[in-house]
């Protein structure tokens, strides 16, 4: 007995799209699943929207910067009039100026007659009537657009840009997904360039060779043409100490530059920030002459800081496109390690010549802050165990001043608990920040049991010679409570010759040994600044401490 026939359902064209639709979008997720190319991406999702939707022409679009789109995908007919690399101005009437403008789908059903535009031009040119465009939005800003064109005499479906849209969700997941590797393997090339510049430096080799190496990486980093690292010099010029790529040639290390209107080098000497120049097709005057010369059009550059001073810039240059935007800030990140590169280089130099017990700029600046502790509290403590003394001697005698004497003692371990937070975060009697040495030394000698008299003739100078000159008059007359069996001292502070003299001088018992640790440590925190300590302590008594610093060498 013969089986009975099977009923063989068809489904509906409608069911079919959707099932065609579908299949798309999941081959074309799979390519983002897998991490593929931006442009492997584009070029399916071209295909496939060409496939599932009525069109003759589908294109894939970004947006640049300077008011043009650029054609990084093209199916159908676009192929021809559209290739791949095809860049457009935008503007006039047509849908990718429309969807750049409003950044929402737009679509155009009879584009033969309401188009203008170098765009709207290419389009008819394609034979296209109908057409709509959906934004590709990627982390919250427009990025391109995708485009759908027929040359049918009726309009594309009602539904066609929610389909659209579709596609677009998975190319901007696509292009994210991209970013966010190309952002990671940045940082990775940045960091491997930081470390090579750094090896170098803690090697010890020659600011020239750093520089050298430092351009070198950033020709690399920021695909630049140009690269260069310039001093700032007394007389405002500046003073090329390293070049890359046609900079080499054209501006060789040595070049003294006089800084113009219009160059981003003179704009970072006036202003100490960042600058850039996108196009210097404009410039005229010598400017005119090295941009032609190496070829740069666009140019960015960034201040070099060394101790908080500004030293020089460092800029990249190219021919091409503007640099990004956040070419200013990544540059920045560099430039810390430049800056960190010359400081250490000069202090090695500096204090080379200077002081052999120096030996490191690291191991100064930690020995700098072991005596700010040191320095800066220990009279405190001297007065705290003083005043204990006296109050245990008082309560001995059963005198009545021992609660005042002991309430004493514990205001001073207070403030010299205050004063060790302070010194252990870096941070200087507020007194001193704020009003300077004058100030500073005033409430520091009033908090002295041996009786102190002032003068200090200087106005506000560097912070760095101010918290030494400070720190210098705190150990010297913590000495004398120590060590002088003094009745009083005398500080006197003035500036001759672009050098700060401060004297403290005591009429104590004499005997001040200069090769003791205390004083030792005084010159070496004056060699920091390229100081000089003398000692005069006579047979018949008293000693004199002065402190010589070059307010120059801040």
């Amino acid at each position: 007995m013969s089986e009975p026939p099977r009923e063989v359902r068809v489904a509906p064209a409608g069911e079919r799209v959707l099932a065609d639709e579908q299949a798309a979008l999941r081959r074309v997720a799979t390519l983002v699943a897998r991490g593929a190319l931006p442009e492997d991406v584009f070029a399916t999702v071209a295909e496939e929207v060409g496939r599932v939707l009525p069109v003759d022409m589908t294109s894939i679009c970004r947006y640049e910067p300077d008011r043009t789109i650029t054609f990084v995908a093209s199916w159908g007919r676009a192929r021809e009039f559209f290739p791949v690399g095809t860049r457009l101005p935008l503007g006039g009437a047509n849908l990718g100026t429309i969807v750049s403008e409003t950044g929402r789908s737009a679509r155009i059903d009879r584009y033969s007659e309401h188009t203008t535009g170098a765009l709207g031009d290419r389009v008819r040119a394609a034979g296209v009537n109908s057409s709509l465009a959906t934004p590709i939005r990627v982390e919250g800003r427009l990025w391109g657009v995708i485009a759908a064109s027929s040359k049918l005499n009726w309009p594309l479906p009602p539904d066609a840009e929610a389909r659209l849209a579709s596609f677009t969700e998975l190319v901007a997941t696509a292009i994210a997904n991209t970013a966010a590797r190309m952002e990671l393997r940045r940082l990775a090339d940045e960091q491997g360039a930081l470390r090579r510049v750094a090896t170098l430096v803690v090697r010890g080799l020659p600011a020239a060779e750093v520089f050298a190496a430092v351009v070198e990486e950033l020709e690399r980093l920021f695909d630049a043409q140009a690269t260069t690292i310039a001093r700032l010099e007394p007389d405002g010029t500046l003073t090329i100490v390293g070049s890359g790529g046609s900079a080499t040639e054209h501006m060789p290390v040595g070049t003294r530059v006089e800084l113009q209107r219009g160059m981003v080098l003179a704009e970072v000497a006036r202003t100490g920030r960042a600058a850039r120049v996108d196009d210097d097709g404009d410039a005229d005057g010598d400017l005119a002459e090295v941009t032609q010369r190496t070829g740069v059009r666009c140019s960015v550059a960034v201040p070099i800081m060394v101790e908080g001073a500004l030293w020089g810039s460092m800029g990249a240059g190219t021919s091409g496109m503007p640099f990004p935007a956040d070419t200013e800030q990544r540059m920045a990140e560099f430039t810390e390690l430049v800056g960190s590169a010359i400081a250490s280089i000069q202090a090695r130099v500096d204090l080379a010549a200077s002081r052999a017990r120096i030996v490191a700029a690291a191991d100064a600046e930690r020995r700098r802050v072991v005596r700010d502790l040191h320095d800066g509290a220990q009279q405190r403590l001297v007065h705290t165990i003083i005043t204990l003394t006296g109050a245990q001697r008082a309560m001995a005698n059963g005198q009545d001043d021992a609660a005042a004497l002991l309430a004493e003692a514990l205001d001073h371990a207070q403030r010299a608990t205050t004063e060790v937070r302070e010194l252990a975060h870096g941070i200087l009697p507020a007194i001193l920040t704020h009003r300077g040495l004058d100030a500073g030394i005033g409430a520091l000698t009033s908090r002295m049991s041996v009786p102190v008299t002032i003068d200090v003739a200087v106005g506000r100078l560097p912070a760095q010679v101010e918290a030494t000159a400070y720190f210098f008059v705190a150990e010297a007359l913590t000495n004398v409570v120590k060590h002088a069996n003094a009745r009083q001292a005398q500080v006197t502070a003035h500036v001759e010759d672009g050098t700060l003299h401060v004297e403290v001088r005591d009429d104590g018992v004499g005997g001040a040994r200069s090769d003791g640790s205390g004083l030792l440590g005084l010159a070496d925190r004056l060699a920091v600044l390229d100081g000089r300590l003398r000692v005069e302590t006579p047979a018949d008594g008293g000693t004199l401490l002065v402190a010589a610093i070059p307010l120059a060498a801040s």
